[in-house]
């Protein structure tokens, strides 16, 4: 009997030699009988089994030998990609298979990437798996735009039959998209189309665009949006013929060309509706459709047009309501005729609400956002309400959306809410420099979805070298699951009031102030809210008596008192404990779309407390804020704000006469930073000013000139009964890759005064002879001695009778006091950086009245878990 052999090798060296296997030695007996195989024999294996072998092929014992047999069992083998060499011999019917085993992977080494490829340590080795594992990275580089990257895998041969796999990248430089030609365009520039397009030509100036970099995917799309733009202008027969890119000489960037068709351009023909739903008067319709005969064609008003006919019928209960625009194209007269055609549909109820994708916010507390429950008749604006609301709690993504789905029946329908939650807790850390603060940092925790339930806890934590606060808050939006919130603060502030003299911040008064809220909100229909609160609180207001206290009636060290002179009437007024006991209410209009990000929709409040239900203070403060959101074009986000305040004191003090205000220091509306950008803390408003003087001899003559510099300058903010504040914000869109960095500048403009108090009654102060026992006594005047030197003296004429000039210690000067605004305007940027968000505004003031203080720069950060 003879022998037959087949084998197949391949060589591990090169990595990536592609070896065929040889061909096989086939040398048949010429007419001899068809041998039976008595035995598969497998030899060569160091991890796989006999057995495992002879189950990936189909020779078996007691079937005949053939060719045929043999070939295809060395294909079979070479499959598993198990195998660097396999031989396949017969000798007399004992099949011998002799097998080398592909190298195990120990592991697998890339110079810079780490990209999801198929091979990974442990695994088989195989040069298809590798060549699989190139095209990829190669692939995920051009999606990078980097074209020119190469990859080379290199192979390390270790003991036990394992090798390393090292893959070498050379990246190159990214691709750029140098120019964009357009050819056949004669109605709209190159300009124009190519503002169009998300691919950008690559400039200097647009270093945050990732739209520069060439992508084949963008390249389509920018297909699509030039197709879109021309039918909104009326060319309806518009097509792209191609779009080519081709790579520059130097193969660094691309220069893509589209070569386009405009065609004619049309305009809107006869445009009716045909409705086969009972509800809809289809004339009635005809007349509320934006586009009329004779206007230019624009595809995006009809897609507008049979989307807000589908929200009609979905407002009637027709949810399936199929909406079918029937163009009628006539190339003569250049128009467009369309019928939007409404296909007969039942009416439908919701049957099912689900709520997919929570792990920790529990059904309720998204099931009691929705509009509609089980049972309802389907009402598209309510499931586009509920969207809205799900978004606003903030514990989501901001893309949430009601999805409809069919029913059991043609009149049933299930609507289901995919959410992802988000980080609800907040960790919130600010810091603030500036020339009169210094300092400032505040750190806050508050956890938006507590246990899941949506109750919020927060906690708030501020320090600087003038101010300290903790307050510690819970609220609970549904009380026993009824739309009924109730919510409490307790708090403790100190807060050290100041001035600034000689680049120096001095204290003025210290303010501790206790107490806590409770507040029950309720809401009065889907847009309107109400709450009412109870507040109670102890203030106790207090001077450095070292400083602002004197002993003017020489009783002794025992019976000091705060001096007018030293620390201001307006102060010593302020000084003692006074418990405030207030009940307040606030009634609020809101109907945006977002509470926490708003880009549509309107709000407006009113609130006032009465002071007065006990305690030491009694007054009412009233407040009024609205705001409106709108896109006034593309993803553009204007929004407007105003808010306003007076507060009315309900006793008679009577020290009016004194220049002291009914209303008290600490009650008064302030303005500044952060309310409003540009100016610094209480940087607006009435404020009591010290000017002190130098006293000099010119031409013989004593002359008091005032100090002009404002470092020099004692300033005291003090408030008024009304304030009123005006914001406009312009957000401005970044493109995809300044959008992945989580950055979403703005510009603004910020308008506002605060006015209206008792005018103080201001003091210009002599300097005075210090006496021995270190009291103040009479007050000196300025003269010349005869060697022309400035003195002082007590005396308050010269030798020959003429009046000496006083020697004055500071003059009180009265600003700011009027309703005339002050104007701010500037920029600033958010960003979601990897330690938290974090926020900058630069604002200039154009408009200030004397005596304000204004501020360019603020910044704070924080963080999210």
């Amino acid at each position: 009997m003879g022998s037959t052999a087949l084998a197949a090798t391949g060589s591990m060296a090169p990595a990536f030699a592609q070896t065929a296997p040889a061909t096989p030695a086939v040398q048949p007996e010429v007419a001899a009988p068809a041998e039976t195989i008595q035995s598969i024999t497998v030899i060569g294996t160091q991890r796989l089994e006999g057995d495992t072998v002879r189950s990936y092929i189909r020779l078996r014992t007691g079937q005949p030998w053939t060719q045929v047999a043999g070939d295809q069992a060395l294909k079979d083998l070479y499959a598993t990609e198990l195998f660097a060499d396999v031989a396949v011999r017969n000798n007399a019917g004992a099949v011998v298979i002799e097998v080398r085993e592909n190298p195990v992977v120990n592991r697998i080494i890339l110079d810079k990437i780490e990209p999801e490829i198929k091979l990974a340590p442990r695994q088989i080795y195989s040069r298809s798996k590798v060549r699989a594992d190139v095209a990829r990275i190669v692939e995920l580089y051009k999606r990078q735009g980097r074209f020119a990257a190469v990859v080379e895998p290199k192979l390390v041969q270790l003991d036990q039959n394992r090798v390393d796999i090292v893959f070498e990248i050379t990246e190159g430089p990214k691709s750029k998209v140098q120019q964009i030609n357009i050819i056949g365009n004669e109605k709209f520039s190159d300009g124009q189309l190519r503002g169009e397009m998300v691919t950008k030509q690559a400039r200097f100036y647009r270093f945050f665009s990732s739209g520069t970099s060439y992508d084949p995917d963008r390249l389509a799309f920018d297909q699509q949006k030039l197709r879109q733009f021309y039918l909104t202008q009326g060319y309806a027969d518009f097509r792209v013929v191609s779009a080519v890119a081709e790579l520059t000489p130097d193969k660094q960037d691309f220069i893509i060309t589209y070569v386009v068709e405009e065609g004619d351009r049309y305009k809107f023909g006869d445009v009716k509706v045909e409705s086969q739903i009972r509800d809809f008067d289809s004339d009635r319709l005809t007349t509320t459709l934006r586009m009329k005969k004779g206007d230019w064609y624009d595809a995006k008003m009809v897609e507008d047009t049979v989307e807000g006919l589908s929200e009609t019928a979905g407002l009637f209960g027709y949810a399936f309501a199929d909406v079918n625009p029937d163009f009628r194209r006539d190339k003569d007269t250049l128009t467009m005729g369309i019928t939007f055609n409404v296909a007969e549909s039942p009416r439908v109820f919701v049957e099912r609400i689900n709520i997919n994708g929570n792990t920790l916010t529990q059904d309720k507390v998204v099931r009691r956002e929705f509009r509609l429950n089980e049972g309802d008749a389907f009402n598209s604006i309510q499931v586009k309400r509920t969207a809205e609301r799900i978004k606003s709690l903030g514990y989501f993504q901001e893309d949430l959306e009601v999805e409809q789905e069919q029913g059991s029946g043609p009149d049933r329908i299930i609507l289901s809410t995919n959410v992802e939650e988000k980080a609800t807790g907040e960790l919130s850390l600010s810091a603030g420099f500036s020339s009169i603060e210094n300092f400032i940092f505040q750190g806050a925790i508050k956890q938006r979805n507590f246990r899941g339930l949506g109750q919020e806890l927060r906690t708030n934590i501020s320090y600087s070298s003038y101010s300290k606060s903790a307050e510690i808050g819970f609220t609970e939006p549904y009380l026993f699951d009824r739309s009924i919130a109730i919510s409490g603060d307790i708090f403790r502030r100190d807060l050290n009031s100041f001035n600034f003299f000689n680049n120096q911040r001095n204290t003025t008064y210290e303010q501790a102030t206790t107490g806590l809220q409770v507040r029950v909100g309720v809401p009065v229909n889907e847009y309107v809210y109400f709450q009412a609160r109870y507040g109670l609180s102890q203030d106790d207001i207090s001077l450095d008596e070292n400083t602002f206290f004197s002993d003017p009636d020489g009783l002794g060290p025992l019976l000091p008192s705060c001096d007018p002179i030293i620390a201001g009437r307006f102060l010593c007024d302020a000084l003692g404990k006074r418990l405030t006991s207030s009940i307040g209410y606030t009634l609020l209009y809101d109907d945006r779309d977002n509470r926490i990000r708003p880009t549509r929709g309107q709000s407006f409040g009113i609130s006032q407390d009465f002071a007065g239900l006990g305690g030491d203070v009694k007054y009412v403060k009233t407040r009024i804020n609205a705001d409106k959101y709108w896109k006034p074009f593309g993803n553009f986000v204007f929004g407007l704000s105003f808010e306003g305040g007076y507060i009315h004191a309900l006793e008679d003090r009577g020290l009016a006469s004194q220049g002291i205000d009914d209303v008290r220091l600490t009650d008064r509306f302030y303005l500044g930073e952060p309310q409003m950008r540009g100016f610094d803390i209480r940087g607006i408003g009435p404020r009591v000013q010290r000017v002190f003087f130098e006293s000099q001899v010119v031409n013989g003559v004593v002359v008091n000139t005032p100090l002009t510099d404002r470092n020099q300058i004692q300033d005291d903010a003090i408030g008024g009964r009304f304030y009123y504040l005006g914001r406009a914000e312009l957000q401005i869109p970044l493109g995809s890759g300044a959008r992945e960095l989580g950055l979403r500048p703005s510009m603004f403009v910020d308008v506002g005064s605060v006015f209206d108090v008792t005018r103080p009654i201001l003091q210009t102060v002599p300097q005075r002879e210090v006496q021995s026992n270190g009291t103040q006594g009479a007050p000196l005047y300025y003269f010349v001695d005869t060697a022309g030197t400035l003195q002082t003296s007590t005396t308050a004429t010269n030798a020959d009778g003429s009046a000496r000039v006083a020697a004055l210690r500071f003059e009180e000067r009265f600003f700011g006091d009027s309703w005339k605004p002050r104007l701010s305007v500037g920029f600033g940027v958010n960003w979601n950086s990897p330690f938290g968000p974090f926020r900058i505004d630069i604002a200039r003031a154009l408009l200030k009245q004397e005596g304000d203080d204004t501020k360019l720069f603020t910044f704070n950060v924080g963080t999210q878990f």
